[in-house]
């Protein structure tokens, strides 16, 4: 059997869902057939989703190829950071330590509370009146 060139994995936060791929390359990261700059144009959330990469010391190392679907921007990066990190965990074992000690490979439980009927939102209350 060939092993393949590539690794695969899945990360969630929030609503959102990565399908990440990783394989060794020159450091090129496509995400829905956009480049990473393009796709997330804040340097936060473009941060956050590089963190993987930086803790394990692979920027430049590996090419990503992404699919995310759902959510927001930020819950997006999320959803990628965490399937990058399992992703690398695939790749090479020995680099679990620095993920799981950054907490990369725990996601995070974190949903939208849902809103409740007799209130205008999750928690918020529409205003009381003794009289």
């Amino acid at each position: 059997m060939v092993k393949a060139s590539y690794t695969n994995a899945t990360g969630r936060r929030k609503s959102s869902t990565a399908q990440v791929r990783i394989k060794p390359g020159t450091g090129k990261c496509v995400i829905n057939d956009r480049e990473m700059k393009e796709y997330f144009s804040s340097e936060a959330a473009r941060g956050f989703a590089e963190q993987p990469m930086v803790v394990t010391e692979t920027i430049g190392k590996i090419d990503i190829v992404a699919n995310i679907k759902g959510g927001g921007i930020m819950g997006q990066a999320g959803a990628l950071r965490h399937g990058v990190s399992r992703a690398l965990v695939k790749y090479d074992e020995k680099l679990k330590a620095a993920l799981k000690s950054a907490g990369m490979l725990t996601r995070d439980p974190r949903e939208k509370e849902r809103k409740k009927s007799g209130q205008p939102g999750a928690r918020k209350r529409f205003q009381f009146s003794k009289r």
